[in-house]
């Protein structure tokens, strides 16, 4: 540990170095740390060894000059964040519609190729300017409407997009991924200004936002994310964070059921491949493995449906388990599904069979009413304005943050009525 400090990294490494033989490669928390270890190295005659810091930081001396002089192999930039954060504020003083809760700036690699290539400083793409004498012109690619949370997603953007005077071609994929890399390439060969997407699944993206690269076309990626090698494919992600949903259902079961000895759970998984699915499995896991009471015995994908969670749960049921103590869904949709197939089997969804699902929609809150479900996580549909707001800014020639989460909540059975008031879905 340095503190942060250059001497002090290089006083530790210096009186270290003997007993560190071997060493290639050394990461330092921040690039002052960095080039105090190698003043250390070179003082005790030792080369070949690779550092590697953080903030890169313009000027003489700061990250990126010590990489062009050669002696960090790279560093990484560490926004500030002051311009943001003063931006914002204004925002809010404006009482501007579609300021998210969270935002994550984008770091970037720098190393003596990026810095041949370009300007490794900037924290995202160069910004676009909005076409003079027209609306802007959006491509936006849906999943599908798979759900009620899918439905509203889509009337939020498309009367958002309506309220900032922005041109949407609308395309529904159907919940097939060529469906949307067609109405991707068709939004390329329109020469939209901006694109945007919910991809049905992460994987798979990278030949066609290649080519949206290369026409020019900035890429925003709505609810859910996309695993592409290529950071730079795309410019900003904005919805939910589905790992803390998944976080937020396991820590209201584990308390609900704080007092059983063992607790068999059936979980509904979403659509296999998609960002919501993964990440939700992995919060929930994550939060029950300190929990060895809690088991999940069966676990399928009813692929977001109503109608799927309805079968699968029913299929689970009669595969012979001994017992089913509590549900988990990855949608309120698959829930509902799953909470008539239940009752058929003879169960009681809500008291024999606690119920944990995802979306905080309208039927949710219904069934919560009705006795049925016992919690659901909000994952907040009404992204329009929120997209609208960030390609307005970007067309305006703002730097946009690569991600921007939406505020949600944890809504349970006791007060349903109560919080239902007011929601728009």
């Amino acid at each position: 540990m340095a503190d942060w400090l250059r001497d002090r990294a290089e006083d530790e490494l210096t009186a270290r170095s003997g007993s560190l033989p071997g060493i290639d490669v050394v990461f330092a928390q921040n690039d002052a740390m960095a080039y105090g270890a190698w003043r250390a190295f070179q003082a005790a005659g030792r080369t070949g060894i690779k550092l590697i810091g953080i903030d890169g930081l313009p000027g003489p001396m700061g990250g990126i000059d010590l990489v062009r002089k050669g002696i960090l192999a790279a560093t990484f930039t560490c926004p500030t964040g002051g311009k943001e954060a003063v931006a914002y504020a204004v925002d809010l003083l404006s009482k501007k519609e579609g300021i998210p809760k969270k935002i994550y700036l984008r770091p970037r690699m720098v190393t003596a190729e990026s810095l041949k290539e370009g300007t490794p400083a900037s924290t995202t793409a160069p910004a676009a300017r909005a076409p003079l004498g027209r609306p802007i012109v959006l491509g936006f690619s849906q999943v599908g409407s798979e759900s009620e949370w899918r439905v509203a997603n889509t009337k939020s953007i498309k009367n958002a997009a309506a309220k900032a005077g922005i041109q949407l071609l609308f395309e529904d994929g159907r919940q097939r991924q060529e469906n949307q890399i067609a109405a991707i390439r068709s939004f390329i060969e329109r020469k939209v200004d901006i694109i945007a997407f919910s991809p049905v699944v992460e994987s798979g993206w990278d030949e066609v936002l290649r080519e949206a690269k290369d026409a020019g076309i900035p890429v925003i990626l709505s609810d859910r994310a996309v695993d592409v090698k290529d950071d730079t494919l795309w410019l900003s992600f904005m919805g939910s964070d589905f790992l803390e949903e998944g976080r937020r259902a396991a820590r209201w079961l584990v308390e609900a059921l704080k007092g059983e000895v063992s607790v068999h759970i059936v979980e509904l998984q979403g659509t296999i491949g998609s960002a919501p699915a993964i990440d939700r499995r992995i919060g929930f896991e994550e939060v029950i493995r300190d929990y060895p009471q809690f088991k999940i015995v069966a676990s399928e994908s009813g692929d977001f449906f109503k109608d799927q969670g309805y079968e699968v749960m029913k299929r689970i049921l009669a595969s012979g388990l001994p017992r089913v103590d509590a549900l988990f869904a990855h949608n309120d949709d698959m829930a509902i599904g799953a909470i008539q197939a239940l009752e058929e089997a003879g169960l009681k969804p809500g008291t024999e069979v606690k119920i944990v699902s995802i979306d905080a929609a309208h039927g949710a809150f219904m069934a919560m009413l009705a006795g049925k479900l016992n919690c659901t996580v909000e994952c907040n549909p009404l992204l329009g304005p929120q997209l609208m707001k960030a390609i307005q800014d970007y067309m305006a020639g703002t730097d946009l943050p690569i991600r921007m989460i939406t505020s949600e909540g944890v809504y349970t059975a006791e007060n349903a009525r109560r919080d239902m008031k007011g929601r728009e879905y």
